[in-house]
């Protein structure tokens, strides 16, 4: 049997018993909590069957490493994941054009699960990262998106440039980011199948990354700042293909 895995958090929770009730193993609820957000998800854990304990809240501060649990945490089996061959087949399947978020060594779960939570929102259909020297989808990753872990495929890759070979000869056009690019983001074409293409914290996209890149853009920086935290720029490029595929 596969080790468990804790996921903490009132959306977290609840979008995993709506997506894959299958997987959880049990529930415990923090016993002073009994608002209605709470109890919605005790709810849908008693229709699917799932054992619901009430405990204290310093034993949720414990298994959680002291996280923001909201009172609400599940043991569940770990999800199957995504393969690049998994990833492939999906984007050839899309009637319309594809929409993917490569993210190229971020380190913070924080920042991941914000982009995964945003990409979600922008109906992006996958997001791609490395397997190694990268955030993955740990439990603070999980919560953070809020219940975009279950909704958006996250593909773990043992190299970035060779999946972003394969994507480009999918024709999917590969635009990455760069705080000192010539061209801003406003004068490129994201309506059609693009992967945006964003760097680690600090670091940006690596050599090889870059230069797997179709294109590389900025996005303005028009006051003292000299840079975006990469979830805000993941969510601004996002939204930018968002507009342009609304106003084709």
């Amino acid at each position: 049997m596969s080790e468990p895995t804790r996921v903490y958090g009132v959306h977290a929770v609840r979008w995993l018993l709506k997506q894959h009730p299958e997987r959880v193993r049990r529930l415990w609820l923090q016993s002073t909590r009994d608002d209605a957000r709470t109890e919605e998800v005790a709810a849908l854990a008693r229709a699917a069957g799932i054992s619901v304990q009430r405990v204290d809240g310093r034993k949720l501060d414990d298994w959680t490493e002291g996280a923001s649990h909201q009172g609400v945490m599940a043991e569940a089996e770990p999800s199957r994941g995504w393969s690049e061959d998994d990833l492939y087949a999906h984007v050839e399947a899309l009637a319309g054009p594809v929409l993917l978020l490569l993210l190229d060594g971020v380190q913070d779960p924080h920042n991941l699960g914000a982009c995964l939570r945003t990409a979600d929102a922008c109906g992006a259909h996958g997001l791609i990262i490395p397997r190694d020297r990268a955030a993955g989808l740990t439990p603070v990753a999980r919560k953070v998106a809020a219940g975009a872990a279950e909704t958006v495929p996250v593909v773990s890759v043992t190299n970035l440039a060779r999946t972003m070979r394969a994507l480009k000869e999918r024709n999917i056009w590969l635009i990455g980011a760069d705080a000192h690019a010539d061209r801003e983001v406003f004068q490129a074409d994201l309506k059609g199948s693009v992967g945006l293409v964003l760097g680690s914290e600090g670091e940006g996209m690596r050599r090889l990354t870059r230069e797997s890149c179709d294109l590389v853009v900025r996005l303005p920086l028009l006051g003292a700042v000299e840079s975006l935290n990469v979830s805000v720029a993941a969510g601004m490029l996002l939204y930018e293909a968002v507009r342009q595929r609304r106003n084709r």
